[in-house]
């Protein structure tokens, strides 16, 4: 049964981002079925706490749960608990390493410090939410990957960086800001969404959806033409999600009604 249910969710989502994500999940969920204990999986986006539910839900003796080491986390560690587990798991083996920088001199993003961790050989599994400031990053991370970072991190690009653990009981729940935009839009087109939504240009999210630069419930959007529906969840580089929170039927002018929502 087991290995009906493993072939099932692979054949489901074999040639997408989730390929990879769901082989690792099922090996964890078999692995659990065997011992009937708890295994924790690595960091995973939205897209991949999404496919951690539907392999927990897929396999009946199992339930599923998340942490990311703070309120509100982005990136999050599945953790996957048999039912007859008698024991209660007290740690996802999460820690926090924060590097710090002369911000009078340098302004480092989040693509700088995700690029000097990628080129350290780190990989990205083992790494959660990063939280840059301007003088400062606290990197979510894998406890075996703390001692590394303290170790081997002391530059991001061209900018020399200090070091040290911080406490993840210290980052304060992540609050976001949400701006309801009610639209009317040529059609159900990505882009015409985006561009609602962004206040941008179609062609200008069109430009940014063939850059890659836009997501469509963490999947890369495939074209500008790809329709979205009521629920989906568009997420754009630097500029923060938008959700369509409503299509309202259409106007005398044969044009579309939303209602988005931007979370920044």
């Amino acid at each position: 049964m087991a290995s009906e249910q493993k072939e099932k969710l692979i054949r489901f989502y074999k040639g997408t981002e989730g390929e990879e994500i769901v082989i690792k999940l099922v090996d964890l969920a078999e692995n659990i079925l065997r011992t009937q204990k708890f295994r924790i999986s690595g960091f995973l986006d939205p897209f991949g706490q999404e496919i951690a539910e539907t392999v927990a839900a897929n396999y009946g003796n199992i339930r599923v749960d998340f942490a990311g080491g703070y309120q509100g986390a982005e990136r999050a560690r599945a953790i996957f608990i048999h039912e007859d587990f008698a024991g209660t798991p007290t740690s996802f083996g999460i820690d926090c390493i924060e590097a710090k920088w002369n911000g009078q001199f340098a302004r480092l993003s989040h693509r700088d410090v995700l690029g000097a961790l990628m080129g350290q050989g780190i990989e990205r599994d083992t790494i959660g939410d990063l939280l840059v400031t301007n003088d400062s990053v606290k990197i979510i991370c894998e406890e075996k990957m703390a001692d590394f970072l303290l170790a081997n991190l002391d530059k991001i690009g061209a900018v020399g960086v200090e070091c040290q653990r911080a406490d993840l009981s210290s980052i304060a729940p992540k609050e976001e800001r949400c701006k309801e935009i009610r639209a009317t839009v040529a059609s159900l087109r990505v882009d015409s969404i985006a561009a609602a939504g962004f206040g941008s240009s179609r062609s200008k999210a069109a430009s940014d959806i063939a850059a890659d630069k836009l997501k469509i419930n963490w999947q890369p959007a495939k074209s500008a033409s790809q329709n979205v529906k009521e629920g989906d969840i568009l997420s754009m580089r630097g500029r923060g999600r938008l959700e369509v929170a409503e299509v309202r039927g259409t106007t005398k002018k044969g044009r579309t009604v939303v209602v988005l929502k931007r979370y920044l």
